[in-house]
């Protein structure tokens, strides 16, 4: 259970930069915020590597407004994504949230599958279909092509033990893997979505793996999860809640 496999001679994919090298790197007070500034986004993303749960949770719900408002996908996302996924192996990620035991690594997983529904193939497709005449968005074409770069920072943490970081990272993986470069992924990504289809209890997540087996032509069992209403739906912080901590 690796990052994603390269063809011999293939190009390879840019590494993810440290998340040092994304905050001091990118400028963020030229980005054009739907809330706020972008020099606003530097602090917020030194707060995820506090030693104090709560205010690591609290600077996530605080990143998706910033960043994410509205579901879109703004200009500052990018490198967001960037550093979120940067700080994955960062001691900080092992905090435990102070409620349901559960490790700060599995709610950032979860922002990032979040962050990266919105610019999903589906989401995507429907914009195009409700908006044609609109020119195509190049801030979500960028984002999205950051997509094999993500997914090497996500894929180690397929083998997590804890429930909570291992369902997080299918559900971010599943959705990276829609990237043409990441085809050969897919195979092996079937396994871990018919084991969230046996294992979670969330509906938006099942319906993420359900909908990958679909698209990949692995012919997922039963009916779609949440068939109606869908596009109120989308993968959860970490598949058990809000991000917004009960205290």
């Amino acid at each position: 259970m690796t990052s994603s496999r390269s063809n011999a001679g293939a190009p390879r994919e840019p590494d993810l930069p440290p998340y040092q090298v994304v905050l001091a790197e990118t400028d963020w007070g030229s980005f054009q915020m739907p809330v706020g500034s972008g020099e606003d986004v530097p602090k917020v993303l030194t707060q995820l590597l506090e030693p104090d749960p709560k205010v690591q949770v609290t600077a996530l719900q605080e990143l998706r407004e910033l960043v994410g408002h509205q579901n879109t996908i703004y200009e500052a996302t990018a490198p967001a994504a960037m550093y979120v996924a940067a700080i994955l192996t960062h001691p900080a990620a092992m905090m435990r949230r102070p409620y349901g035991d559960i490790p700060i690594r599995a709610t950032l997983l979860g922002w990032l599958a979040s962050t990266l529904h919105d610019a999903s193939d589906e989401i995507v497709a429907r914009n195009e279909e409700y908006w044609p005449d609109f020119a195509p968005d190049t801030t979500v074409a960028a984002f999205r092509e950051l997509r094999p770069m993500l997914y090497r920072a996500v894929a180690p943490f397929l083998q997590d033990s804890h429930k909570n970081v291992y369902e997080a990272a299918v559900i971010a993986a599943l959705i990276l893997a829609e990237h043409p470069a990441l085809a050969e992924d897919r195979d092996h990504l079937a396994w871990h979505a018919r084991r969230i289809l046996d294992t979670s209890s969330y509906e938006p997540n099942r319906r993420v793996a359900w909908k990958a087996l679909k698209t990949w032509g692995h012919h997922p069992p039963g009916p779609e999860p949440l068939s109606e209403k869908v596009e109120d739906w989308e993968p959860h912080s970490d598949g058990n809640g809000d991000l917004e901590p009960p205290f």
